[in-house]
């Protein structure tokens, strides 16, 4: 169980570095990007459920768990604010965008660099 959480976790890095960078690169938020960002997300989600099951914890109240739930809230936010932004489809919303993904994505990588670290130290 924990390849494949890894490899979850792994893939919603991916998979979340492609939607933003390129939408950082291209200038606009395009659908493809949002798609993208849904799958970092659920890949995330999945992962995130997988480590608790093997942590047979679940939620932790610590450095690590409150970070990590933060991130899923914000990559929730993230996809769905981005969602509006394409519905609206106001053109500077939509070239400006990119600003909430880098810092979102950043946010992000705390619990994931955290995880990595108390994974590797165990």
């Amino acid at each position: 169980m924990l390849v494949y959480a890894i490899v979850l976790i792994t893939s919603a890095l991916i998979f979340y570095t492609i939607g933003v960078w390129s939408e950082k690169v291209q200038g606009e938020l395009k659908r493809w990007h949002l798609f993208i960002f849904y799958l970092g997300l659920i890949f995330d989600t999945l992962g995130t459920t997988l480590m608790g099951k093997i942590a047979k914890g679940g939620f932790e109240f610590n450095f690590h768990g409150i970070t990590g739930l933060l991130a899923i809230i914000l990559m929730l936010f993230h996809a769905l604010w981005a969602t509006i932004v394409l519905i609206k489809n106001d053109k500077k919303s939509k070239s400006n965008f990119h600003k909430f993904s880098i810092l979102v994505w950043t946010i992000w990588l705390i619990p994931f660099i955290s995880g990595a670290i108390l994974g590797m130290s165990k």
